[in-house]
């Protein structure tokens, strides 16, 4: 009986997300520096509005909300994947140094071969001419998988276990922030302007070929970690236990991170950095709902979708005609949860 209320629960909390998300959604597509009314806004989402109000509407509110959606889904479940395969509370997709890697990858594409910054000076029009934002996004995409492999090549070296993998992610993530910073040293002031500029993440670089590349991988990530949730819940019982009851440890691990870490990966490379999703969407969940990975991983999936639009919504409000960069917003709020995490109770015992 006690299960089946815990069933019945899990249920009802999906539910009120995806309900939440959709409404969530349709705000957010009201929301921006165009000052569109409400009815503008329905009459260009069904056709029957101005062609600007359409424009804007169907080629860049859409999209972003799209973007909003898969990259908060995407970000939460590899923080959710993180924290369960290494048994850490403070796992997310930073542990692996993959938004470091990522952010080297852009500043090189950037500085040196985007708009030739090397060579060009400060003038900006050269950057405007030569700049490609699917370059920077595979550069950022390629240092990103690349760190992973690295990463998870020294862990297959020693035994992967869970102190090896967070230990190697930050060694290798202080690597490729230390190269970055080299690099802006030697960029001109446009070239390293540029770069600044894309730390920051904004969801208004999306496109719907983007978005459908980030879907792509994240759908892929959820099936998967779907498909594995009794052996996550396993783990959580110990390696022991779960190996004798037919689990495979090490290589569910090493798939489980190397999956998650691609869907950061994809995520940080079209978006920039944002930070805190894989962080406060777990421990809220978990908080909700307890550890069955059955009904946590779609919460988590669903709470990062509601969070980030959240967070975009928040950021186009307060920026004044333009939109502040949603890692802002999403740092702001989760910075003094994952104090709150650090301090609680039951954080303390473990430090």
């Amino acid at each position: 009986m006690k299960s089946h209320n815990r069933n019945r629960k899990s249920i009802a909390v999906i539910l009120v997300l995806l309900l939440a998300g959709i409404c969530m959604a349709f705000v957010c597509l009201f929301v921006g520096s165009s000052h569109m009314s409400v009815s503008e806004c329905l009459g260009a989402l069904l056709g029957n509005g101005a062609a600007a109000h359409s424009r804007i509407i169907w080629n860049i509110r859409v999209p972003r909300v799209l973007a909003a959606v898969i990259a908060g889904m995407g970000l939460s479940l590899s923080g959710l994947i993180m924290q369960t395969t290494l048994g850490n509370a403070m796992a997310s997709p930073a542990t692996l140094g993959v938004s470091n890697a990522a952010v080297f990858g852009a500043n090189l594409s950037i500085i040196a071969f985007a708009g030739g910054f090397l060579s060009t000076g400060n003038n900006v029009f050269n950057y405007d001419v030569g700049a490609n934002p699917y370059a920077t996004s595979m550069m950022a995409f390629l240092f990103s998988t690349l760190s992973i492999f690295l990463i998870l090549a020294l862990c297959r070296i020693r035994e992967f276990s869970p102190n090896v993998v967070v230990l190697a992610g930050m060694a290798v993530g202080s690597i490729w922030t230390a190269a970055t910073t080299i690099l802006q040293f030697y960029a001109t002031d446009v070239g390293i302007s540029a770069a600044v500029i894309w730390n920051f993440g904004d969801l208004g670089r999306a496109t719907y070929r983007t978005d459908g590349i980030m879907f792509a991988v994240v759908a892929l990530g959820l099936l998967f970690f779907s498909l594995m949730s009794w052996r996550y819940n396993a783990l959580l019982s110990g390696e022991a236990t779960a190996k004798s009851m037919g689990v495979h440890v090490e290589e569910l691990r090493f798939f489980s991170m190397l999956l998650s870490s691609m869907i950061t990966a994809v995520c940080v490379s079209f978006l920039g950095v944002i930070g805190f999703v894989g962080i406060i969407c777990p421990h809220i969940t978990k908080k909700l709902l307890g550890q069955d990975h059955r009904f946590v991983i779609p919460v988590a999936a669903l709470s990062g979708s509601l969070l980030l639009l959240m967070a975009d919504t928040l950021s186009r409000s307060m920026g004044n005609g333009s939109a502040l960069p949603v890692g802002a917003i999403t740092s702001l709020l989760g910075a003094p949860f994952f104090i709150a995490i650090i301090f609680s109770k039951k954080e303390g015992r473990r430090c």
